[in-house]
């Protein structure tokens, strides 16, 4: 059996990016205004200039941390179930994060989201099987923009029980969120051994770590919870214009991070990762859809790969405004791109706009796309030896396959079939079915999905310290109470 497999770089050009790379990273070096990042680094004899707030990196201690880097690690759920497993080309998916906005599913237009929008956003996850891990979706509108962080890390845990891709905004509400999750986990050490969570940390293009978020690299490494790396170089604005330079930068901002990272806590896992785009000249946007925002994606998944650390793309998004056949074609094509890449988490389902919008029915159409696209990656499976000569001798040419047992067997393995979101009937069918339209049959979707959510087994009293770590957070920032929250979180 042959699994598909996409691979944009020859192993000369793999060679030549991380050499060019690790030359970067000693000079002209990596910006880090965090004091704690270089006093590691001074520690290990990388030259520090600590006034200028630049490290140069020597090969060796690259090197090194490649060495202590994890190569593979696991996700669980909040019942202590394996459910990510970051490893060679296993491939897993969540939602994008962090949207600004959701297409508001009656008049089909962006609107601010607030705390019901992202409960029933985490509550059509957990019912879709095809996607394997939440994210934190929304910044939602109706709490301070201190706690956005926090308050997503508190909603999800009260609905969720898949495990999540989430990040912090700030230095000091990650040490909430890291108290959040000990709390559902039983403790840090629980939380360290079984970790339910992921921590994205972003260095700024080019070749830059700010404070906070090289901290929350360090902190995330102190715990062993996991730090999945997101460099963002933009080709043709804040990385060279040819994607094979943005890939180099991408390759230094990352190694740059595990580094850091490994210095902090030698073993401590960490992921590959980014959220690179082009520049389009015309627009002055970041076009997630675009081929060209795919191939340096794909080509990073590569790069990571061969040096042996898990793998992250941020693909299956759409720059389309709506649910139209933009939408759909830029979706499915990158996430095809991600997965025969190998990426191990592929996060973006359900997400458009330039990265800055939800929608509920896009994320059950995403899920469709999913499930062929995993049933694709599996390739074709020898299910029988001889593959089909028996059967031919047995029906000869009477073509009487659907009434053998064989069939029935094998139909739902070898066949991923979709939901009614994806119309396969004829038109008549589709005529006496409505006429309706792909965002129409997701949307009635959504709501057949909602009331088949079942809810996590946190405690009350979890609960009720979820709630009262979250309202001491608030509380910091002016904000006296929280929205209330549905009956049964």
């Amino acid at each position: 059996m042959l699994i598909p497999k996409l691979q944009m770089l020859d192993d000369d050009l793999v060679d030549q990016i991380i050499s060019e790379a690790i030359a970067i990273l000693e000079n002209p070096g990596i910006r880090i205004h965090n004091q704690e990042a270089l006093g590691l680094l001074a520690s290990a004899n990388a030259k520090v200039d600590f006034e200028a707030q630049v490290a140069h990196i020597p090969e060796n201690i690259i090197r090194q941390a490649l060495q202590t880097a994890p190569k593979e690690f696991t996700l669980f759920d909040l019942n202590g179930n394996a459910a990510v497993h970051y490893y060679g080309d296993k491939i897993h998916f969540d939602p994008g994060s962090g949207g600004l906005t959701i297409i508001d599913s009656q008049t089909e237009r962006p609107r601010s989201p607030k705390t019901s929008d992202y409960i029933k956003f985490t509550k059509l996850v957990e019912t879709l099987p095809q996607i394997d891990a939440q994210s934190t979706s929304f910044v939602c509108s109706d709490v301070v923009p201190e706690i956005g962080d926090l308050y997503r890390l508190y909603l999800a845990l009260n609905y969720m029980t898949k495990p999540i891709i989430t990040g912090a905004f700030r230095k000091d509400t990650w040490w909430t969120m890291k108290e959040m999750l000990s709390l559902v986990a039983g403790g840090d050490e629980a939380l360290a051994n079984k970790p339910t969570a992921v921590f994205d940390v972003c260095p700024s293009p080019p070749l830059l770590w700010s404070d906070f978020t090289c901290q929350n690299l360090i902190d995330c490494a102190h715990f062993l919870i996991p730090a999945q790396l997101i460099s963002m170089p933009l080709a043709g604005a804040t990385a060279p214009v040819t994607l094979a330079g943005a890939i180099v930068q991408h390759t230094a901002e990352d190694l740059s991070g595990v580094v850091i990272h490994q210095l902090a806590k030698a073993g401590a896992p960490i992921v590959w990762g980014g959220s690179p785009a082009i520049f389009d000249m015309r627009e002055g946007s970041t076009p997630m859809g675009a081929v060209e925002t795919w191939m340096i994606s794909s080509a990073y998944v590569q790069i990571g790969k061969s040096l042996g650390l898990p793998t992250h793309a941020y693909m299956g998004m759409s720059d389309a405004k709506i649910i139209d056949a933009q939408c759909g074609l830029e979706s499915m094509g990158s996430n095809f791109v991600a997965a025969l890449s190998g990426a191990n988490i592929i996060s973006g389902c359900g997400m458009m706009d330039l990265e800055s919008c939800l929608s509920y029915e896009k994320l059950v159409i995403d899920a469709e796309m999913i499930g062929m696209v995993k049933r694709f990656v599996k390739g074709i499976i020898v299910r029988d030896d001889p593959i089909a000569l028996n059967l031919m001798l047995k029906s000869g040419h009477k073509g009487d396959f659907l009434t053998l047992a064989h069939t029935r067997k094998w139909f739902r393995e070898e066949q991923y079939l979709p939901s009614d979101v994806i119309d396969r009937a004829s038109f008549d069918g589709w005529k006496a079915r409505g006429e309706k339209s792909t965002f129409e049959r997701a949307r009635d979707r959504v709501e057949k999905l909602i009331p088949t959510y079942q809810p996590n087994k946190l405690t009350d009293e979890q609960r009720r310290e979820l709630r009262e770590v979250t309202i001491h957070a608030a509380n910091i920032f002016g904000m006296e109470s929280l929205p209330a929250l549905p009956p049964g979180a």
